[in-house]
Formats: structure tokens, C-alpha cells, sequence
């Protein structure tokens, strides 16, 4: 694997200074066209031997093109904020926009790699743990990003002797930890680990690139030419990024299943009993999530569900029984130019709440295949990868202690115009009506199909729908919360 990366290579200084003259030139040329066409975010991943010029490489990639364009970030332990959620959550969080460059100085290889060669992890777990990267970096190439990934690599014998050298200058002996000491005795696991690490992990959309490290002048112009003529690739490229094809959109069902005509929407709920129930359930709520135990988990609320189906009444009865210090709703409308200029997912990632807080999502990242699908906004092949990439979403939430409740709300054609009629009439009711949302009920029957699709492919055993009958507004609510209570108490036990 890293034979070839210990041959040697040199480049002598006065060759270099021709080159790298050359190539900085071509470098602000390509990033400047990136900038120009906001086509793609490339994401630059610098990994490798301690030692081995990573930084140095990270630092001169900033000093050789436009630094206004380019985010660093250097990845170290988690902070208490980062702990407290997803593992992926911070690499998301710093995501480069379309046109811009993110160097990564470590990444989502970091951990999986150090707690292996530790010993706090077994060989099943860090493959099961590459698994997910490779589903993650599909699905960020997907969305059209471009990702570069070097891995610098020494010798045994060559990182000694830089170490040696950084360690009797003055000038450089602070750069070398007790870190990089115990590292350098576990050189042999870590030559192993990364071995396996980067076959496994090698795609043909995200390859690795190994790069030897000793010499650092034909380190540097190796990872630029690169970069140079990756991006350039890229760009030349017309079928990626925005310029992926939307065809027209299917309005079939994918599966054959309309689970949404088997619901009795007839049923009902008195008022006696309704205010009766509210009272007890909202109770519940508030002393579950005030459990000492809910402080070490998360809970995410989601709201589908037809236009006037009741979302909005139904989240104002869970927020009522709730600190508000401690939740917050998500209104999810069309994306900004902020959040198209960024993978799908990344808008709902910033929101994901740490321990012991509470997100309510008001639609979701389901819209992908709910409205995006059926108004044709992306492609056949974005919404269909969007169910097994949203399910590895939710996947990962859950493992990291977070609770999901997704709840689609259902009602009649017949009643959602009484509901849009009584809209219009009442004033304080007025804004909640639209041109669009008369127009959605043009296209009931494919909103159904693609809800029914939806539940059918992402109701999982970790995170399932629960179907809301909601014609009547006091059986849907209360249905609701009775379903949120049953879902923390299985948590955190009975309060009563």
C-alpha cells in the first residue's frame, strides 16, 4: 500500500521555485473560476504520518491561493457542545458552500483509526465505522461536492529522523507531543490500520491519494498540481453539481402500497374527554422531560403531514408542556441560497439538539421526497438515494442517544378544503392560506403517493411513523401526545 510513497522523491530547489511560481498561478486560476461557477464545494482532507508535512501543506495551500475562499479547520477532541451530539455533527457544521475549499486537518478518519490502534476498538467496529464514511462520502459526491483526500506518508525510519530534527531545534522542539512519541511506537499498528483504512475506504468518487512526505518540495507540488488539476476536472465537467439533469417526476408508487387509504379518519374525540386528556398527557410530558435522566439523551419531534392537516395546533400542545428554555421549532420552508449552496442534509444537521434539549421539526428533511419529488425540484436519483441516506441519518442520531417521533398527519380532501374555506373567512386565520397551498390540492393524489412511499421505505425499528387520523382535531392531538409520552416512558420509565 505505501510501498511506492517510500521511494524517495526529490525536487531540487531551483526546479521548485519555477514550479511553484507556475502553480500558484494555475491554483488562483482554477479556485477563481470555482468561485465564479458556485457549482461544487471541494473538501480537501489532509491525513497522514505524524510528521509528515500535514500542516506544513495546509498552511501553504492558504498562502498559495485566495484565504477569503478557503476554510481551515483542524479537527482536535470533541468539545463538551460537539460530545454532546452525533459524532459527524461538527464535520457537517463546517461543510465548505458551493464555489468555496474547506481543508479538513483531520476528519472523520481520525477517531476511528487512533481507538483502533489503542486497542478500545475491535476490527468489526472500525469496519463498521468505514461503512458509514463510505455512505457519507456518497452521498457528499452525490450532491456534487468534490473530494480530495491525501494521505502523507514517512517511513518508520524517515519519521524518526524528522522528529529527531524537530526535537534538537530550539526553534521546533515544542512541535513534538508525547502524542507523537507514543505514536511513533506504535508506528507498526498504525501502518496496518491505515492499510486496511485506506482500501476499504478508497472509492472511485473519493480516492485516496498517497503522497510520500519526506521531501517536502515534492510534497507540496504533488498536493497542488493535484487539487489544480482535480478542480479543473471537475469544472470542465458539465453533468455534475447544479447541472445534474431533473426529469419529470414519478407519480406512481415506487412499492404498490397506499398505507394512507387504510386509516379511519372518522374517528373522534368530545371535548369533555379531549380537555380531560390534555391535561393528563401534558403533565406527563413535562415531568418526563424534567427526568434526571433525560439530561443524557436528545429528543427530535417530526411534523408531516397534508397542508391544514393541524402540524401547527398540535406543536403548540407539546410546547405548552415544556420549559421553553430547553426546546426549539424548526420551521422548514424553501431552502435560502445559504442552504441550496450546501448538501441537503446540512440545513437539519445544524439544528440537531445536544443532550437534554428538544427540537420540534414543522416539516422536515422528508421534503425530499415529498415535495421536491413531486414537483420535480431534483432529480429521480436524488430522491430515491434520499431514503436510504435519510435513514443513515436518522441511524446516526439515534446512536447517539437521541429519540425520534415522526408523525404524519392525515386527513380527507373533503375536510382540508373546509379547513382552507374556513381560513379564508376568518381573519386572524388569513395568513395561514396561500395561492400555493390551493394549488398543492391540484396534485393531492401524487402528494399521497409520495407520502405513502415515504412511510413504506423510512419506518424503521429506531425511528417508525406513527399515522395521525386528524380529521378531528382533538383526536389527532391527542393521539399525540399520548404517543410522545409512551415513547420517553419507554425511555425513562413511568412517571406515575
Amino acid at each position: 500500500m505505501f510501498e511506492s510513497a517510500e521511494l524517495g522523491h526529490q525536487i531540487a530547489k531551483d526546479v521548485y521555485k519555477k514550479e511553484v511560481a507556475k502553480l500558484r498561478e494555475a491554483l488562483l486560476d482554477v479556485q477563481f473560476d470555482l468561485a465564479e461557477s458556485k457549482r461544487f464545494p471541494v473538501i480537501i482532507l489532509i491525513g497522514g504520518v505524524d510528521g509528515a508535512g500535514k500542516g506544513e501543506v495546509a498552511n501553504l495551500l492558504n498562502e498559495w491561493m485566495d484565504p477569503r475562499r478557503i476554510t481551515t479547520c483542524a479537527f482536535g477532541p470533541p468539545s463538551e457542545e460537539e460530545a454532546s451530539r452525533p459524532p459527524m455533527w461538527r464535520f457537517w457544521r463546517q461543510l465548505p458552500p458551493k464555489g468555496e475549499i474547506g481543508i479538513f486537518f483531520g476528519s472523520w478518519y481520525t477517531a476511528p483509526i487512533i481507538s483502533r490502534a489503542y486497542g478500545e476498538s475491535k476490527d468489526a467496529e472500525l469496519d463498521n465505522a468505514l461503512e458509514d464514511i463510505v455512505r457519507f462520502e456518497r452521498m457528499l459526491t452525490d450532491e456534487g461536492a468534490l473530494l480530495i483526500k491525501f494521505w502523507f506518508h514517512l517511513s518508520k525510519e524517515k519519521q524518526k529522523a524528522r522528529i529527531h530534527d524537530l526535537q534538537k531545534n530550539p526553534k521546533t522542539s515544542w512541535r513534538v507531543t508525547e502524542r507523537d512519541l507514543h505514536h511513533l511506537k506504535l508506528y507498526d499498528k498504525f501502518r496496518q490500520i491505515s492499510g486496511h483504512v485506506i482500501r476499504e475506504t478508497s472509492t472511485a468518487n473519493a480516492p485516496w491519494i498517497i503522497i510520500e512526505g519526506y521531501d517536502a518540495n515534492y510534497r507540496n507540488l504533488t498536493a497542488g498540481s493535484y487539487i489544480r488539476d482535480a478542480i479543473r476536472k471537475q469544472l470542465d465537467n458539465k453533468t455534475n453539481g447544479n447541472n445534474r439533469s431533473v426529469a419529470a417526476p414519478i407519480l406512481q408508487p415506487i412499492d404498490k402500497l397506499h398505507i394512507l387509504n387504510t386509516l379511519d379518519l372518522g374517528k373522534s374525540l368530545e371535548k369533555d374527554d379531549y380537555t380531560k386528556q390534555l391535561e393528563k398527557y401534558q403533565r406527563k410530558i413535562n415531568l418526563l422531560t424534567r427526568h434526571p435522566k433525560f439530561k443524557d439523551m436528545s429528543l427530535v419531534i417530526v411534523f408531516e403531514g397534508a397542508d391544514a392537516a393541524g402540524k401547527g395546533g398540535s406543536i403548540r400542545r407539546i410546547t405548552h408542556a415544556v420549559d421553553a428554555r430547553f426546546y426549539k421549532v424548526i420551521p422548514i420552508a424553501a431552502p435560502t441560497d445559504e442552504e441550496r449552496a450546501q448538501p441537503y442534509l446540512w440545513r437539519f444537521w445544524r439544528h440537531i439538539p445536544g443532550n437534554g434539549r428538544i427540537t420540534i421539526f414543522d416539516r422536515s428533511w422528508y421534503g425530499r421526497v415529498l415535495v421536491e419529488r413531486v414537483e420535480g425540484y431534483c432529480s429521480e436519483q436524488d430522491w430515491m438515494r434520499a431514503y436510504a441516506e435519510i435513514n443513515d441519518f436518522e441511524s446516526q442520531l439515534i446512536d447517539n442517544d437521541t429519540l425520534i417521533v415522526k408523525f404524519w398527519l392525515q386527513i380527507s380532501q373533503e375536510e382540508q378544503l373546509r379547513r382552507f374555506e374556513e381560513r379564508q373567512e376568518i381573519s386572524f386565520k388569513r395568513f395561514k392560506i396561500t395561492e400555493e397551498d390551493w394549488r398543492n390540492r391540484e396534485k393531492w393524489d401524487a402528494y399521497q403517493i409520495a407520502a405513502s412511499d415515504m412511510v413504506d421505505r423510512t419506518s424503521t425499528g429506531h425511528a417508525p411513523w406513527t399515522l395521525i387520523e386528524a380529521n378531528d382535531k382533538n383526536y389527532a392531538r391527542i393521539k399525540i401526545l399520548r404517543t410522545l409520552v409512551d415513547a420517553l416512558e419507554d425511555r425513562l420509565g413511568n412517571v406515575d
